[in-house]
């Protein structure tokens, strides 16, 4: 499903807007990802930096690379870095085929996305491409719309999880756990197959 998102301010009063909280568990979903404060986690699909603000935040001693495929998201991911001293946080220019983490190949603990999966084109040779950049036991978590859920996208663009694990599994990840504590979507958590 591909969509523009090119006008960061107008995004941002939808992304960051405070009624999100209610119904996405930010915090909850953070402690339950960054389960250490050391951890490098890249956030595709950052957007405005919802996730990838809190994260910098919760990882101290961490790092946190905000990717996302549209240059203005990326300048104003940058200007909130600055503008919210998240030294920790770095924005990241990455492509609609490609993350583009070739500098942190092999030294990612947590690849992140939020309601973009469903964005992502080719979505098995996408993540053969995000499994490479994953450190030993890292971990990618992917949290999208269920598909009956009245939020997210029109219901012919929301992906159920089932296929979520089959083609992250033809990607060569497997899933370690499902979590389904938030009430319109699910988060799945998988790492390399052995």
């Amino acid at each position: 499903m591909p969509h523009h998102f090119d006008d960061a301010d107008r995004w941002a009063a939808v992304f960051d807007a405070p009624e999100r909280d209610a119904w996405q568990h930010p915090d909850e979903v953070v402690a339950r990802v960054a389960v250490r404060d050391d951890l490098r986690v890249v956030d595709i699909g950052a957007g405005t930096g919802y996730f990838a603000a809190r994260f910098a935040r919760h990882l101290p001693r961490g790092e946190v690379v905000a990717v996302d495929i549209e240059p203005t998201l990326v300048a104003h991911l940058t200007k909130r870095a600055h503008d919210q001293g998240l030294t920790n946080l770095v924005a990241h220019l990455g492509k609609p085929d490609d993350p583009a983490l070739g500098a942190w190949s092999g030294k990612v603990d947590v690849v992140f996305t939020c309601d973009t999966y469903h964005h992502i084109g080719d979505r098995v040779a996408y993540f053969r491409r995000v499994a490479d950049a994953l450190a030993p036991g890292g971990r990618v978590v992917v949290v999208d719309f269920k598909p009956d859920s009245p939020r997210g996208p029109p219901p012919d663009h929301k992906i159920a999880p089932e296929v979520v694990d089959r083609e992250l599994g033809e990607a060569g990840l497997a899933l370690v756990e499902a979590w389904d504590g938030l009430p319109d979507q699910y988060l799945r958590i998988y790492t390399r197959a052995r």
